[in-house]
């Protein structure tokens, strides 16, 4: 062995045998291994706290907070009133955005379909949109519109395609829906960095695009061609969080479907499991709003909507969540429905698939709903 060599190895033993040093202090390994298991003890007492309240404590807290009269459907809307507040004050916190321009229509081509990009000015931002009207429409016959929410990793066009969404804007379109397409933000990361700007304004990205779609439909809901009574949303992935995000808020939305998004919300975002993907263990940050697991689990987010029709399809192979706790959560949610009377507007598709849009089901309960002849 050479001396140099020799150097080097008592060199480098040397170092690893000094204690570190932390803001001038000298931490010795044990003092350091103390400090870690302290520390992670501590972290460990901070998520079993906020665990027991987001979890244990949820159904106590839930039933304090709210109050539903069931003994009509105009007596149980105006006793959620109060919780949809504050899914509007709390949660989403929509900022106020007006138009501040006319709207910019531009012919645009979507696989083969033929309708336009419509761009409104917002302020500093835009609402942006595909609308499309189905071919061979009867002149002076007003049309039912869809509103077709893209999903966090794609863009107006994929609703169009294959894939997981099965092309079901065209499929929309054949069964004599009009469809408007609007542009939510595309991607984790930037969504991530946009929801941490909303925080720090108080504000939230489904809010900020809840009022792009609002006032879009304002302009769009004046044409001719179609009735602003026969309005519904299906939205897939993130797009199904929009759904039933912004269904509570925007009562022209009549109608809803909800695929590969519908929850036990919170096993979802607090509790890891092998079954299915927590977004506890993920780094989709843009997921997480302030005060949504105070009184809005998913089956209390429901009966925000109700008693408007919804439709829920979730996939057993899909991972977004176990099926059997779906569909736990979508029969608490029935309950609302049943006590008034209304079951048939609310369905579940559990199918053998994945995270995608069920064309089948979906199209059935829209016609259903929002199809008068």
């Amino acid at each position: 062995m050479s001396k140099l060599f020799k150097f080097i190895v008592i060199f480098f033993t040397i170092i690893l045998l000094i204690p570190k040093q932390v803001s001038g202090q000298t931490i010795s390994p044990a003092d350091q291994k103390l400090e870690t298991e302290r520390t992670d003890a501590y972290a460990s007492q901070l998520e079993n706290y906020l665990r027991n309240y987001l979890i244990d404590q949820y159904d106590e807290r839930s039933s304090e907070a709210w109050h539903r009269d069931y003994s009509s459907i105009d007596a149980f809307e105006r006793s959620v009133e109060p919780n949809r507040e504050r899914w509007a004050s709390v949660v989403i916190k929509p900022p106020v955005l007006t138009k501040t321009g006319p709207a910019i229509r531009k012919p645009y081509t979507i696989e083969g379909i033929k309708g336009e990009w419509i761009e409104l000015p917002l302020g500093g931002i835009t609402a942006q949109a595909f609308l499309a009207f189905p071919s061979g429409a009867a002149a002076g016959k007003k049309l039912p519109l869809v509103i077709v929410q893209h999903g966090i990793g794609s863009t107006p066009e994929t609703p169009f395609r294959g894939g997981a969404y099965n092309e079901y804007a065209k499929e929309l379109l054949k069964s004599g829906f009009a469809v408007l397409v609007p542009m939510n933000l595309m991607s984790i990361e930037r969504r991530n960095r946009i929801e941490r700007l909303c925080r720090l304004a108080d504000i939230s990205l489904p809010g900020i695009e809840l009022v792009r779609v609002q006032n879009m439909l304002d302009i769009v809901l004046a044409d001719t061609r179609i009735d602003p009574q026969r309005v519904g949303m299906w939205g897939v992935s993130l797009g199904g969080m929009a759904t039933m995000f912004w269904m509570p808020l925007d009562p022209r939305i009549r109608a809803g479907v909800v695929s590969a998004w519908f929850n036990h919300r919170r096993n979802k975002m607090v509790i890891p499991d092998d079954r299915y993907t927590s977004f506890l263990v993920t780094t989709e940050d843009h997921a997480f709003f302030t005060g949504w697991l105070t009184e809005f689990t998913d089956h209390d987010v429901v009966s925000l909507i109700c008693p408007r029709p919804l439709l829920i399809q979730h996939g057993k192979q899909d991972r977004i969540a176990h099926w059997p706790q779906v569909l736990d959560e979508y029969n608490i949610a029935k309950k609302h429905y049943e006590k008034l009377n209304i079951p048939e507007r609310f369905e579940i598709d559990i199918h053998d698939g994945g995270h995608e849009a069920v064309i089948k089901s979906g199209i059935a309960f829209m016609k259903k709903w929002l199809m008068t002849d």
